[in-house]
């Protein structure tokens, strides 16, 4: 079973030359050349592992086609290196279709290999076969190829520019070190024409190293022309179980090698081990600073930024839809900086340029000091951020602002425990401001960090101007609605006032007359019913408020 499924991996891998007829830059045709290189590398390296374990001539045909299609694969990579990196003049137009072809004589001559197995003979675990042969004659071919992506890659390094080295060093050192052992490898079988399983251990070692170190550059220096971008909440959820896999694979290798060399392994301990990787993946899980911590190195050490802007911007503006009061609004800021930045120290104060500004997070003053919690319209920190877009404590390139505001607020920011403020601006107008603590991981603080408090700042800005705008609109409409109010109820009042102000004024004259009396009744249950309306509208108004 595993040898069909290496000939499958072969074949797609041959099969993925046909995406060239559908790229058009050098750039994304070396993209794909780096890719294919690190898919065939762990097929070659698991295939010599297996035969250092399990060498037999039948697996000479599966040996000589993966070797076959390493090195054609190899030599893709070598040959477009130079291409997609430093010169930029496009291939020929029948460079793919010779590159396909080559990869379908590969194919063929695996085919040919199934039929006819080599003559070979096994000796104390070691394979011999015959000078000048097919095994020969691939071992002489894969040397070549070797030696021409050794000679491809040294040209690459010497055509980079210095400043670009650097990117590129760990991809050429690998490569030069697959090269080498390949070389050493097969200079030997043109030698001594054997095959040991030995060498196959010390092979698989040394292209597995060679390719650690590839991969490394892939993703540290994003070598696939930045084309090829993966979620963080993705790597996020992957970092747990790929521990634990390579905790176990690591468990696993070890119980083979025992086993080969027939070591005991207690059921106990081989019990046991999967039990504590169990568990440190529950501690792990259960750690929130430990996976925060895990996020902080992947984000800065794989990532062009070290914020996702685009996710911190859409889960603020999901949490702004809601938001109908100042209060609102910086819940869902606090909120959002809790989970994006790398600290537990998190202040916010709103107000103005006349009251000054109040700390509104946390409610209480943090460090317990009278003052701590409100800052006023003329403080040295206030008069900084008018016109700097941050204050930052460790600041490496400080002026004079910056010394002032240090000599003065240095022990209050210190009791604050807050190293980084950023202004909260409404037009030209300062509306608040954002203070921060120092990063758990204990790294400073950098442009990515001002980026995305410089974003969020804007964005709660806009939203603390469209609430108070909300606000006064809606005082406004309250205002309107009750000098309406007040309009009929001052009419209807003024209206009962004069009927009972005129009966008054003639019931001396003629209160025995009994027609003015029921007059005087019928007045009088008029005000009476007008005073019940008004008693209404402004029950009514109660309820609605």
């Amino acid at each position: 079973m595993f040898i069909y499924v290496l000939y499958a991996l072969n074949v797609l891998l041959l099969l993925s030359n046909f995406l060239l007829l559908r790229l058009v830059s050098n750039e994304r045709r070396f993209s794909l050349s780096i890719v294919q290189a690190l898919l065939g590398l762990p097929i070659i390296f698991g295939l010599y592992i297996y035969l250092g374990f399990d060498l037999k001539p039948q697996m000479v045909p599966l040996l000589l086609f993966s070797e076959n299609a390493f090195a054609l694969t190899w030599f893709y990579m070598a040959f477009r290196l130079e291409r997609g990196t430093v010169k930029m003049k496009p291939e020929s137009r029948i460079s793919a279709p010779v590159q396909i072809f080559m990869g379908l004589a590969v194919v063929a001559l695996s085919w040919y290999f199934a039929f006819y197995v080599p003559p070979v003979w096994l000796t104390d675990s070691i394979l011999g076969f015959e000078f000048y042969g097919s095994i020969y004659s691939c071992a002489l071919v894969l040397l070549i190829s070797v030696l021409v992506v050794a000679w491809y890659l040294e040209r690459f390094w010497r055509a980079l520019a210095p400043a670009r080295r650097w990117e590129y060093r760990f991809l050429v050192v690998g490569g030069f070190l697959v090269c080498g052992a390949m070389a050493w490898a097969t200079s030997y079988r043109l030698t001594y024409a054997l095959l040991s399983p030995d060498h196959f251990w010390l092979l698989a070692v040394l292209l597995f190293l060679g390719w650690f170190l590839m991969c490394y550059a892939v993703a540290r220096h994003r070598l696939l022309n930045r084309k090829i971008f993966i979620s963080r909440k993705i790597v996020y959820s992957f970092v747990a179980p790929t521990i634990f896999a390579a905790y176990l694979l690591v468990l696993g290798i070890v119980s083979l090698i025992m086993r080969t060399f027939e070591l005991p392994l207690p059921d106990v301990l081989r019990w046991l081990f999967p039990a504590l990787g169990l568990v440190a993946i529950g501690l792990f899980a259960g750690s929130g600073k430990l996976r925060r911590r895990v996020h902080f190195f992947i984000s800065t050490h794989f990532y062009v930024n070290k914020y996702e802007y685009r996710d911190e911007w859409l889960t603020l503006s999901r949490l702004l839809q809601g938001a109908s009061t100042e209060a609102d609004v910086v819940e869902s800021v606090r909120q959002v900086l809790t989970d994006s930045l790398y600290t537990t120290k998190i202040a916010i104060w709103l107000g103005d340029s006349d009251q000054g500004y109040r700390t509104v997070f946390p409610d209480q003053n943090p460090a317990g000091k009278a003052g701590a919690d409100a800052i006023a319209p003329d403080d040295p920190l206030v008069q900084f951020l008018q016109s700097h877009p941050y204050f930052y404590v460790e600041d490496k390139e400080p002026d004079k602002a910056w010394q002032a505001v240090m000599e003065t607020k240095a022990g209050a920011l210190a009791d604050l425990s807050l190293v980084l403020t950023a202004p909260l601006f409404i037009g030209d107008q300062l509306i608040g401001l954002i203070g921060l603590g120092p990063e758990f991981t204990g790294n400073r603080y950098g442009h990515d960090d001002f980026d995305l408090l410089t974003a969020i700042g804007t964005q709660a800005a806009s939203a603390l101007m469209a609430v108070r705008m909300a606000e006064k609109l809606a005082a406004a409409r309250e205002r309107q609605a009750w000098d309406k109010l007040s309009a009929f109820v001052l009419h209807d009042i003024k209206n009962a006032a004069n009927m009972l102000s005129l009966a008054r004024e003639n019931a001396p004259d003629h209160i025995s007359n009994p027609r003015f009396q029921q007059d005087l009744l019928e007045a009088v249950d008029d005000a009476l019913r007008r005073m019940d309306k008004v008693q209404e509208r402004l029950d009514m108004l109660k309820l609605e408020v």
